[in-house]
Order: C-alpha cells, then structure tokens, then sequence
C-alpha cells in the first residue's frame, strides 16, 4: 500500500476559475493585450516542468501526445480493452490533471511527489492501447521507457523536493549539495549577479570543482546586455574553483515569450506598459535580472491598470537554497468593487503602520503607497495559483520604490469553500460559524498580510560606497537597548543572507501582522464589518490560523528533519506560539474521532485573543522584525527554527499529531483555466467544466499552433542534462 500523501484521490475538488464576465467587460484593444500576455505566461509556464524535476516534461509530453489524439471521454474505449476499471481510469485523469495544474509531479504546495493511483502495469497498458501509441509505437515506447521508473519511484531522495540527500531539485545537478549552493552564492555575490533566473551545474574536471551557472535566455550566444559595464558571462576563477556563467537556459521558451510580450507591446494603454515589456522582453533575451527590475519599476508606475499582469522568475519558494525563482506568469482584469475596499485599507496605511509594535526607525521611511487591487484571474501559469500576491520580490525596489498588492478574487471564491463533513479538528459548535466567516476573514488575511505585511517594516543598508540609510549611533535594538550592531552590506539581501528560511521567516511575518491589525477596529470597519459581525470575523481569523498551523504538520518531513511548504512551516509557528503563551488561549488535544482512528481537536478563547493573544503575537512579531532589519541571521534562524521543530516531547507529541494529519488531510483544490484565442479581429474566450477532463482538455487546446515543436523542444532540454541526475 502506497502512502496516500504520494497519490492525488480520484474525489479530488477541481473547480474552473470563472472569468467570463470580466473578460467581457473588456474592450476589444484590452482583450488582445490580455491574450498576448496569456500566451506569453503559458509558454512560460512550461519551464517549471523543467525546474521541477528531471522527469516531469518528458511525462507531460507523454499525457499531451494521448490526450491530443484522444480526448478523456474517447481514450475511455481504450482504457477499458486495456483493463482498466472505472476507478484506475479515474485515477489516471486526476493524476494527468494533477500534472498539469502543479507543471510537475511534485505537488506545488507542500513539493510532495504524487504517482498514478493506479497499477503500473494498467498505466503502460492503456499507453500501449491508446491511438498515439498505434500510430507511432516506437516514439511513444522511447517516451514511456524515459520516465516510467521515475513516474512511479518514491525512493526515499525522490519523494520530496529538496537538495543534496534530503531530495530532488532540478535547480541543481543532482551532485550539489547545500555547500555548493553557498558556494556558488559567494560567487554570485562577488559578480553582483542575481541567483532569480538561473539554475546550477556542477562537475570535477582534473580534481577540479567547475560549475556552470545558466542564465535563462532567448539569447544563446554571450551578448553583452546593454546597460552593464562587466558581461559576467565567461569562465571565472574563483578561491578554488572555476565558474562559467552561460546564457540560454530554456532558450526556446524564452523566445516564444519575448515574441508575444512583442505582440502584446501593441496593444498597450499608455507608455508605462510598453517600457515595461521592453525591459521584459530585454531581461528574457539576454538573461539580465537588471532589466527585469527595470521592468517592474515601470510596473509599480502603472497604477490601476484595467488588465493587471506580471511575468519572470518570481518566487524562490521552491529552490531549496530559497534564491532562485520559479518561472511564472499570470493576467487578470480588475474587480472593480472589491477594490475600492482595498484602495481605503491603502489609504488607511499610514495611520495603521505606526500600530506595529516595532520602533519608528524600524519603519520605512516613507511608506510608499501602492496599487492594491482585487483580480479576477484569466490566466495563471506556473505550478499553481495563490489567493493574494505582494510583488516585486526585488527588496531594493520594495524598500524605496514601491510594489503591488493583488488579491486574486475569483481564486478566493472557489479555493477556500469548505463542506462541513469534511471539516476537520474543530469542535462542532465552531463548524457552522467557521463555514459562515471564513471566506471574510480570509480576506480581511489576505489584504492585511499583502499590503502592511510584506509591505511593512525596514532593511538597515550600507551600500557598496559605504552610505548607510539609518543612523548607526541613534538606532537602538529595541530587545536589548543597544546599539545595533548589524545589517546589510554592499550585494546583500534578505534573500541571500536568510536564505533556506527566508520565505518561510517572511511569511510567518506578514501573517502575524495580520493577525495583530485584524483586532482594529478601523480595519474591520474598511470591509465592511461592524459590531458583532466584526467579531466573529476576528475570532474565525485566529481559529483559522491556528487550526492551519496543525493542518501544516502535513508538509513537514521527519526523516530529513525539513518542512516543505513556507505559508504553511509559519503557521505552526504561529499556532506554538501562541500554545506558548497559555492561560487557556489555545487548546489541542487528542481524542478518538466517531469512526474509532484517532483525531484532534484544536480551541480557541475568544476572550482572551484581545489580551492573552495578542501580547504574544506583539512580542513575537517584534522579534521578527528585529532580527530581519538588522541581518541578524543567527538570532533570527534561532528563533525561527526553534519555534518550527516538530518533536514529541513537551506538552504536545507533534509527530503523533502529524500522523493524525496524515489521516485526515483533505486535498488541496485544482483549477481549471479558459484558453484564449484570434477569430478574425476579435478575441474568443473558451472555458471548460471543472473536472479533470475539462482541466486535462484545457491543456491540449493550449498550444494549438505548435504543440509538436513545443513537446520535441521539451525533450531535447530534458534530454540534454539527463545524465545530470542519474
């Protein structure tokens, strides 16, 4: 019996997200700069196959070749003269739609490999009867001997992402290890060159350490990207290495961006939008993090666009060093209504900030006001879709120039719904009123965490020529009444300095701010809740936190000691530290469920949230930021990860409660997304129904013009560093 963590259920939620009526509202001028910037964001997306893991495009162009030939309902024929049951051919659906919502056989929450809940033998059989297969036997026989051991292997290293022994990580050869990324860090630090877009690869040549640092390119060829007075690329010594930095990287996909960022140019509202695919498509050509920054900067100067996007190497989530960004790109159109309650909460900043419990000088200096804008999703690609986005991730920019919020409201409508029976770790009196409360609370979360979460609190620098943007002999750490006595320096960013816990640290910190500032009164009043609602949205709030952080035992691995998911490590966090703080505020205990397995449940004070509660989260949340300001990477990592061990000592036997987890984890929802395509002069919107047919059928009707030369590209790139796995 195969752990049921490792496959997907065949009852798996697919909901397809509903764009219709935004799409519509849109002008003619407006729908074909949102489809350019679609098709853009799709062949993008096809990258993180390739960071994922060695074997997931190969997989994928296994699916899209059956699948273009047969749709679900006709391959079903097929499936039963393969022998395959009703419940292995469903199987085999969720785990084709899986692979495509995720662009990977590793989950995107929670970096978990997922296999075919079905017999081996019955997933090669339906590939042999398929009509792919009948058509070209010996292409489709390569294809399946590439990746069938890999689809299904859950040895110990392939079960997770990860670096080194503790996992897979297709960012790195397989031969790296946390010392080389390091390593390799020092280097990029000493070349000023950004670790977002690149991928790592290590060999010895002559006892030697060589690494090639690959840049993701259109550009092959080592041009010299304007605006730069060094060109990294080439051969460096360094201590006792040789790095060799290259363009190219996923050069085929890169192009296919650029050429539809060009596209796009043409249809831009104003000049804002057109320097910014400029520097876009300037950034994806010759691989230069600078022109993407400068892109972004644009971005932040496009203050209420009707079509809102943003494209490239984003998040580090997944790069278990926590540096490098997984490609991803997304389009959507404004919501017109729920943002005008985030423009007031924009608005309302400024006298909110001051409420954070860290000094003044702690503060950014100006706060920046930014466009905080609630989206209806038309297009999201990558390895999945968040509920709210706080970009660009560039801290010098956030820190002096400003950023966005985005809340991604027809995300928020579908991801987060929950049937009472499914319902887990509550007390039944809590259920109906956590049903009722948590879709407005969890906005009230999200702008919150998004806006003066990530958007709150200052970095101490002092630059390469030695400016510092604080006073060095006024600023007190506010722990200790001292001086400080760190920050960063010169190339130095939270990134790079915090590294494998920076996500997680970030997001552990933006979620207590929103649970400190969701107890104003003011803010609660923005959205639109008063008097006795407003407290119901308050106490949901903090149930939900807590209860998330015992949901989050799911996404941590005890053999290699690591968590797998940032958002979901900080809630625990959060959840011991206010189990911490006692006097009854949080309750956990374990119990035997109605149908004899063991169970939980989790409680919550609601009069002792206002004091008990959040004393604790203004001490914490204080240190947080502390430790962040300063660069105090030990003080910070000390904390940070005393607070997320997972033990079975003291008061809670968390390693028991996480197999109680295990046992009752609901899986998390997947989307299903409209294409869009050119009829004539007008632009056509298709959806499709939420199911993993309608989701495996978006996907075959994604790239109707190149499909084949897309897959062969896919291969050959995963071809080409196979042996870096091996």
């Amino acid at each position: 019996m195969v752990d049921s963590q490792y496959y997907l259920p065949n009852d798996i939620g697919i909901s397809a997200l509903d764009c219709r009526v935004a799409f519509r509202l849109l002008s003619p001028k407006e729908q074909m700069y949102a489809h350019y910037l679609s098709r853009a964001s799709w062949y993008g997306g096809l990258i993180v196959l390739i960071q994922t893991s060695p074997e997931s495009a190969n997989i994928y162009v296994l699916l899209q070749k059956i699948f273009r030939l047969q749709a679900p309902q006709q391959l079903e024929a097929a499936a039963t003269a393969a022998g395959l049951s009703t419940e292995e051919y469903q199987a085999f659906l969720v785990y084709a739609a899986g692979l495509y919502a995720n662009m990977g056989n590793y989950k995107s929450f929670g970096d978990t490999k997922f296999i075919p809940n079905l017999p081996k033998e019955k997933f090669k059989a339906l590939v042999w009867e398929s009509l792919a297969f009948k058509q070209s036997p010996g292409d489709m026989e390569t294809l399946w001997g590439c990746c069938c051991e890999p689809l299904y292997s859950l040895e110990d290293k392939q079960k997770q992402l990860g670096l080194g022994e503790k996992g897979i990580s297709a960012y790195f050869s397989g031969n790296c290890c946390l010392e080389d990324a390091e390593f390799a860090q020092k280097f990029l630090d000493s070349k000023n060159l950004s670790a977002y877009n690149t991928r790592l690869f290590k060999t010895e040549i002559d006892g030697k350490r060589c690494y090639e640092v690959r840049l993701a390119s259109a550009e092959k060829d080592n041009c010299a990207v304007e605006g730069k007075s060094e060109v990294c690329c080439g051969k460096h010594e360094f201590e006792d290495s040789v790095f060799s930095v290259k363009r190219g990287d996923y050069a085929f996909l890169m192009e296919k961006v650029c050429q539809n960022l060009e596209k796009a140019k043409d249809y831009a509202a104003n000049e804002n939008q057109k320097r910014m695919l400029e520097e876009y498509i300037r950034s994806f050509t010759c691989g230069s993090v600078e022109a993407h920054k400068e892109g972004s900067r644009y971005w932040i100067k496009d203050k209420g666009p009707i079509v809102e996007s943003y494209i490239g190497f984003i998040e580090s989530y997944r790069d278990p060093f926590g540096s490098r960004g997984e490609f991803e790109g997304f389009v959507a159109v404004v919501n017109k209504a729920m943002s005008a309650r985030f423009a007031q909460l924009v608005s309302s900043a400024e006298v909110l900030l001051p409420e954070l419990p860290w000094p003044p000088a702690f503060e950014k200096d100006i706060f920046l006001k930014p466009d905080f804008t609630s989206l209806d999703v038309l297009t999201f690609a990558g390895s999945g879709i968040p509920a709210g986005i706080n970009i660009p991730n560039y801290d010098d920019i956030r820190q002096t120039e400003g950023f966005k919020n985005v809340s991604l409201g027809n995300v928020l409508a579908v991801a987060y719904a929950t049937q009472k029976d499914k319902l887990t770790f509550l007390e039944e009196n809590d259920k109906d009123l956590y049903i009722k409360w948590k879709g407005p609370s969890f906005e009230v979360q999200v702008g919150l965490h998004e806006l003066l979460g990530h958007g709150s609190g200052k970095l101490f620098v002092q630059d390469d020529k030695g400016k510092y943007n604080f006073d060095q002999t006024a600023v007190r750490n506010p722990e200790t009444g001292e001086l400080i006595s760190s920050w960063y320096k010169g190339s130095e960013t939270w990134d790079s300095k915090f590294s494998t816990i920076a996500s997680s640290y970030e997001e552990c910190r933006a979620e207590c701010v929103g649970l400190y500032l969701c107890l104003n009164k003011q803010v609660l009043s923005i959205f639109g809740h008063e008097g006795e609602d407003a407290e119901e949205v308050v106490y949901v709030n903090w149930l939900n936190m807590v209860r998330a952080g015992l949901l989050g035992l799911e996404f941590y691995t005890p053999e290699s000691k690591s968590w797998r998911q940032a958002h979901m490590q900080a809630r625990f966090v959060i959840l011991r530290v206010l189990l911490e703080a006692g006097e009854g505020l949080v309750g956990l205990r374990e119990c035997t469920g109605a149908d004899g397995r063991p169970d939980a449940v989790i409680t919550l004070d609601r009069s002792k949230i206002y004091t008990v509660g959040k004393s604790a989260i203004q001490r914490f949340l204080c240190k947080l930021q502390v430790h962040k300001s300063t660069a105090d990477v030990e003080g910070g990592r000390a904390l940070y990860e005393g607070y997320s061990a997972v033990t079975a000592d003291g008061t809670h036997n968390f390693l028991r409660l996480r197999e109680t987890v295990l046992l009752r984890k609901e899986a998390r929802k997947m989307f299903v997304q409209a294409n869009t395509y050119i009829k004539g002069d007008a632009v056509e919107l298709v959806e499709y129904e939420g199911s993993a047919a309608g989701l495996i059928q978006s996907f075959v009707e994604r790239f109707p013009d190149d499909a084949e030369e897309v897959e062969a590209q896919l291969r050959e790139m995963t071809c080409m560093d196979s042996s870096c796995w091996c």
